[in-house]
């Protein structure tokens, strides 16, 4: 640590060096304020203690240069006792701690481990928005688009990603409930890594049926079983070089847990009904919305499963714990469906806004997107307003009191969507469901073939 003290009076400056410089800190002393500016200029000092009281200008308007042109510099301020109107204005003008005179070497120590502590919390902080600005910039050139987030726990996950990414075979465990992009946050991390001109393959744990487990995982030869009518790689294969997904990996029975483990520890697999074995070389990431640690205290996860699977864990918030996003992820969301169908929306009403703020989207970040669709084909004008967030009052954390016919709503909904592109297809893509699905609410409400 490079330390530079400022104070008048001889003594004290001896008095703070003798001491800095019996623990090893680098330090430099003047009684003068423009001896510390020159110091300053020529010199990357991290820690200054200052004297109030001083020659030339006071200790206040010294420390009010020094954070404007070195705002990155710690100020410990020196102060004569009981003078608690200057120990509040140094405060207010940036000083991180006060000492009183006299002091002793213990009250010096003191401010200067909760300075240093300071310093190093602030120095991660900007350590994680390095991280957050970078891979944003990367995931946006070379995934197509960003992850939408400007909290600080957004920040945070992108930091993980950062950090992680820069290893190359790391299994990571993405936890947090549904909706909130845990996927996403997985593909963001292949695409920052060495392996991002490889295959990620994405398999849903919760949709292979027990039977059919081994044949998804290993894969098989033709004639292995009734129904193998030709060769079938495993998931291990398809990915091999790359990045195996396993979404909703609390849902595998705990059955085939045991063979999913032998692969990940021999990096081998061998397909139903032959002898050979295929080395594999893949980086697993899994993802959870069920506590793990749970299941594993109740027996229906493996403990050492667990444990090779969760070398590094990267939890995601819920939205309704990083509403912040909500301005960020609205605008976004507006600007690609205005897109997608074909809108002029150039602004959103202020009070969207305060809106949507006052629900707690128990289907996170999807449940939002799905909302700002709907909405944006229910606008008809330039502006996104409220009145077009229909469906949102039919939700139990929205206070505001209203009558309405969903079932008119939905017919209405289906009406524009039809008018707005032409084709039936092409609707029921807009309103996120199936063409057969769609074929069902037209015949229920009756709508006529537009």
């Amino acid at each position: 640590m490079k330390i530079l003290v400022v104070d008048d009076e001889q003594i004290y400056r001896d008095e703070i060096t003798e001491f800095l410089s019996g623990i090893d800190c680098h330090v430099y002393q003047t009684g003068l304020p423009s001896k510390a500016l020159e110091t300053l200029k020529e010199t990357d000092i991290d820690i200054i203690i200052l004297d109030i009281k001083l020659p030339e200008m006071n200790g206040l308007i010294l420390l009010k240069k020094i954070k404007k042109d070195y705002p990155d510099i710690e100020v410990i301020m020196i102060t004569g006792h009981g003078d608690m109107d200057n120990v509040i204005k140094t405060l207010r003008l940036g000083a991180i701690d006060f000492i009183n005179k006299p002091f002793g070497t213990i009250e010096i120590q003191s401010a200067l481990e909760r300075s240093k502590r300071f310093i190093d919390l602030k120095s991660k902080l900007k350590r994680i928005e390095l991280n957050y600005s970078v891979a944003k910039k990367e995931l946006q050139n070379t995934f197509g688009h960003e992850i939408i987030g400007n909290s600080q726990e957004m920040k945070r996950v992108f930091d993980l990603m950062s950090r992680v990414s820069k290893t190359n075979d790391t299994s990571v465990l993405i936890t947090g409930e549904t909706g909130t992009g845990k996927e996403l946050v997985a593909r963001g991390i292949h695409y920052l890594s060495e392996r991002k001109n490889n295959y990620f393959y994405d398999v849903n744990c919760s949709a292979i049926p027990d039977t059919l487990f081994e044949s998804e995982f290993f894969g098989h030869r033709k004639g292995a079983f009734t129904g193998a009518r030709e060769e079938k790689a495993g998931c291990f294969e398809i990915a091999n070089n790359g990045t195996l997904f396993l979404d909703e990996i609390g849902d595998m029975p705990y059955n085939q847990q045991k063979k999913l483990l032998r692969i990940l520890e021999e990096r081998k697999v061998r397909r139903i009904g032959s002898h050979k074995e295929i080395k594999v070389n893949v980086r697993l990431m899994a993802a959870s919305n069920r506590d793990l640690k749970k299941l594993v205290d109740n027996n229906k996860f493996r403990a050492d499963l667990y444990h090779r699977i969760s070398t590094f864990t990267i939890p995601i918030q819920p939205l309704r714990n990083r509403k912040g996003d909500i301005p960020l992820l609205l605008e976004y969301f507006t600007k690609k469906f205005a897109e997608k169908t074909r809108k002029h929306i150039t602004q959103i009403d202020r009070n969207v806004g305060i809106y949507l703020h006052n629900y707690d989207f128990p289907g996170n970040v999807r449940e939002f997107k799905n909302m700002v669709e709907k909405a944006v084909i229910m606008c008809d004008e330039n502006i996104l307003r409220k009145n077009h967030f229909l469906d949102i009052k039919d939700y139990g954390s929205i206070s505001e009191p209203t009558t309405f016919n969903l079932e008119l709503l939905e017919k209405n909904t289906i009406i524009k969507a039809l008018k707005q592109s032409g084709l039936k297809s092409d609707a029921a893509k807009l309103l996120n469901i199936t063409h057969q699905s769609l074929n069902r609410k037209i015949k229920k409400h009756k709508i006529n073939q537009i």
